[in-house]
């Protein structure tokens, strides 16, 4: 296999009438996404050559799925950006791709005059009522490899320019090859998607889809903010899976909707982003207890996911949720400063991975996929890259790998070497704290804390100062409403910087 589109394929000639994705206005059969998929493809093989870019500007929905699809059957990769979006950041991705074509549903999704794109917009509608062409499919298909570029998403970057993370067709199948199977992700299943599409936990909902010839029901973004429509949305659709960002299913808890609906169906709960909160965490295992709960790790640059921790024991309330062991075919090892391997427990490294599931790289921008796309330092016989992820990890007593925070969120403060991570695990614990999430005032040289909550400041500082030694309390609380979070579902640091206006 070295192509994903052989997942649809198989998929449409099993269960060609079976719904293979649903939204707030359609419903897709799987015949009708392969249609019009070969539609797009054979319209936009006129225009654009294998390997390029193709931009999609549109939110998720079906249209964005087929137009996917369609930008893969011409041999082209796809960049989907989100029409809401700032123009800044819609024009500095246009500049970092320099596309040719971007793909847009006619009157509905306006390109701001101020992008300044200065390419060509191709209309979704004309595209999907091309006729099909299947010898030039068939003869690009040819000449593709599994190592040619499916994806690029874009996170952001240290100089304040995204970074456009490029994925091959080869690191998704190999992703996918396991994922499904390892978490009993079968025809029978309907995934309700959480993520944007330009986020890579997509990822998972779209090709677990196609893999199994399950159905992937689009959740609109806006539900995300109201848990008892979510709920109701949830319920009504019978969807067995949720593979969400820890914001998503915080939001949930914290606003008390399984107090209102619970969503029995749900069987399978896979969550990533971030470090889930114990005591949300029960939450949903008091109220859905027979459900399969995984925590997920993996950044961008290595395709969706590196490692995974099936929760099969209770925890404490200020436990550290372990990130557990590598996927089948990864190798995930830790790096001390030196360059040295730590199999030692309870030491912290840095977590590097090496596999098929590493990206191409960032697109256009060499000089940072040099900077962590590197040699293993461990091998000095043949070429092995690995993907220094900047996190660190540490073993613990079973021999589980455990997420330890950022090498840029550990700060030196009074002397001391302090993850800040840490600081916001005993704030989680709390039983009058929603979320919280600490920053570092560098020129101040003080640890600020944000949280939601019913706690007052004093009482929150005091209760630290039982769990932590005084270097590590927060020198400012600051109470919100509720903490920002990004279009990703994380916590919104640089909103939380803003907030505070410092220097940090």
């Amino acid at each position: 296999m070295k192509n994903i589109l052989e997942y649809l394929e198989v998929s449409a000639e099993k269960y060609p009438d079976k719904t293979v994705a649903e939204d707030i206005n359609n419903i897709c059969s799987y015949k009708e996404l392969l249609h019009n998929a070969k539609g797009i493809g054979s319209s936009l093989a006129a225009y654009e050559s294998p390997g390029n870019p193709v931009i999609v500007f549109m939110d998720k929905s079906i249209e964005a799925l087929t137009a996917f699809m369609g930008i893969v059957y011409a041999g082209c990769f796809y960049i989907l950006i989100n029409p809401d979006q700032p123009v800044y950041r819609i024009r500095q991705i246009l500049e970092v791709t320099n596309a040719n074509y971007i793909i847009t549903l006619g009157d509905i999704d306006h390109i701001p005059h101020e992008v300044d794109f200065t390419g060509t917009r191709l209309d979704y509608y004309e595209l999907v009522s091309a006729e099909i062409q299947d010898e030039k499919l068939r003869h690009i298909r040819d000449l593709s490899q599994d190592i040619d570029p499916l994806y690029c998403n874009f996170t952001s970057g240290s100089t304040g320019i995204p970074k456009g993370v490029l994925i091959s067709h080869r690191s998704v199948i190999d992703f996918m090859e396991f994922f499904p199977s390892m978490f009993h992700i079968t025809e029978e299943d309907i995934i309700g998607n959480q993520a944007p599409f330009d986020f890579d936990v997509s990822v998972k909902d779209i090709y677990s889809t196609l893999k199994v010839g399950a159905t992937m029901v689009i959740i609109p973004k806006r539900l995300f903010s109201i848990p008892a429509q979510l709920l109701d949305f949830v319920c009504e659709r019978r969807i067995t899976t949720l593979i969400w960002a820890v914001s998503a299913l915080c939001m949930i808890t914290q606003l008390k909707g399984l107090t209102y609906r619970v969503p029995t169906t749900v069987n399978k709960i896979l969550f990533s982003g971030e470090a889930m909160p114990v005591k949300h965490l029960n939450i949903w295992r008091n109220y859905l207890p027979d459900a399969l709960y995984v925590n997920l790790y993996g950044p961008t640059e290595i395709t969706c996911n590196c490692t995974y921790y099936r929760i099969n024991r209770e925890f404490e309330i200020n436990e550290l949720i372990p990130i557990g062991k590598a996927f089948p075919n990864e190798k995930v090892f830790l790096l001390d400063n030196h360059n040295n391997l730590i199999t030692a427990k309870d030491t912290t490294g840095e977590l590097c991975v090496s596999g098929t599931a590493l990206a191409l790289g960032y697109y256009n921008n060499s000089e940072q996929t040099k900077s962590v796309f590197i040699q293993n330092p461990l091998n000095p016989h043949y070429m092995e890259l690995i993907y220094r992820t900047g996190d660190l990890a540490f073993y613990n007593k079973d021999g589980d790998l455990c997420f330890a925070g950022r090498k840029d969120f550990q700060i030196k403060h009074m002397g001391h070497r302090i993850e800040l991570e840490e600081i916001e695990l005993i704030i989680n614990s709390y039983p009058g704290i929603l979320r919280s999430s600490c920053l570092y005032d560098t020129s101040r040289n003080r640890i600020i804390a944000f949280y939601s909550g019913n706690i007052e400041k004093k009482q929150l500082q005091s209760k630290m100062m039982e769990s932590l030694p005084a270097y590590m309390i927060p020198a400012v609380f600051f109470p919100l409403p509720e903490l920002p979070v990004t279009e990703n579902g994380k916590i919104d640091r640089k909103k939380l910087s803003a907030i505070y206006g410092g220097n940090f």
